[in-house]
């Protein structure tokens, strides 16, 4: 895959990245809409990219917790 090194990322930059990501998504809606969008394959990828961002970020909220727990 190409994120290999996103679990080592900061996740002050998985935040940046999410909102882009976020972003993206909105625009190819809005081309979809206006039927100005020629690969459909293009919002599954930003989507699975945004749920893979939210996950390890969820991730690494949970290991926070469970740090300061022990």
């Amino acid at each position: 895959m190409a994120d290999n090194g996103i679990n080592e990322t900061p996740t002050s930059e998985l935040l940046i990245q999410l909102e882009e990501n976020e972003e993206a998504l909105q625009n190819l809606i809005f081309q979809k809409s206006m039927q100005q969008l020629e690969d459909l394959s293009q919002i599954k990828k930003v989507k699975k990219k945004i749920s893979r961002i939210k996950t390890i970020i969820h991730e690494k909220e949970l290991n926070i917790e469970m740090e300061s727990d022990n």
